[in-house]
């Protein structure tokens, strides 16, 4: 069955065969089925998976979409990707916390709430027409956008930008450099707890707030935003 790399009604398990599955992203459809295959006990721990190529065509994808879903298993600790030798089986059940780039998801958790609210808060009082313009579009690009992994950067865009409108460097340089880490935690959020729809509408309550010259509701809605990131993530930790 070919999946394609848009939205599909059906599969093919990683030994091959098919399961039914209802219209989801091809990556989310070939993450899905590998999680399960591990968790399941159908791989012994040290396993290599077959190659990416022979993946793709097993599931009618691009290797792109078999890169993402190969990704999320190892952001949640199931495997390990080694440059030239291929991925590897490390796990059968999730870690207890995701690796996400040079950062942890506990790391971010526990740093974001302390730098993007204040941030935003301050960026309703001091961002520039062109500031907020510019975080217009990127809202404007997220609704619009299909790519999962377009959607990802443009996120990360999204809170970068947010940091710098507030006009502190101290906020916009340490946003930036967790920025690789965020498209990592969105990337996994949105294949394991189809987050995508549910962080549009949050991003669009802090663009309001920010628009407003808002600052109490601009800090609610990033609070309420990242509360909603923590409890997706701790869902997922704890399946």
């Amino acid at each position: 069955m070919n999946l394609s790399d848009s939205r599909t009604a059906g599969q093919q398990g990683p030994q091959g065969g098919h399961t039914p599955i209802s219209r989801i992203s091809a990556a989310e459809a070939v993450f899905a089925a590998l999680r399960r295959a591990i968790e399941g006990g159908q791989f012994d721990i040290g396993t290599k998976l077959i190659s990416e190529a022979t993946l793709a065509g097993q599931y009618g994808v691009s290797r792109s979409v078999i890169r993402e879903a190969l990704r999320s298993c190892n952001t949640l600790g199931l495997t390990v990707t080694k440059t030239g030798k291929g991925t590897f089986i490390v796990a059968n059940k999730v870690a207890n916390d995701l690796t996400l780039g040079q950062y942890s998801a506990r790391d971010l958790n526990e740093a974001r709430p302390h730098i993007e609210i204040p941030a935003a808060g301050l960026a309703a009082q001091r961002r520039t027409e062109e500031e907020l313009e510019h975080l217009k579009e990127i809202v404007q690009e997220m609704l619009t956008e299909t790519d999962p992994e377009a959607w990802v950067n443009l996120d990360a865009s999204f809170h970068s930008a947010v940091a710098r409108a507030s006009g502190n460097r101290v906020f916009a340089s340490v946003v930036s450099d967790i920025r690789e880490a965020l498209a990592h935690q969105s990337e996994t959020l949105n294949l394991v707890a189809d987050r995508q729809h549910r962080s549009d509408e949050e991003h669009v309550a802090v663009l309001n707030a920010i628009e407003a010259g808002d600052s109490e509701a601009a800090s609610k809605a990033m609070a309420a935003h990242l509360q909603a990131v923590s409890v997706a993530l701790d869902t997922i930790l704890s399946k």
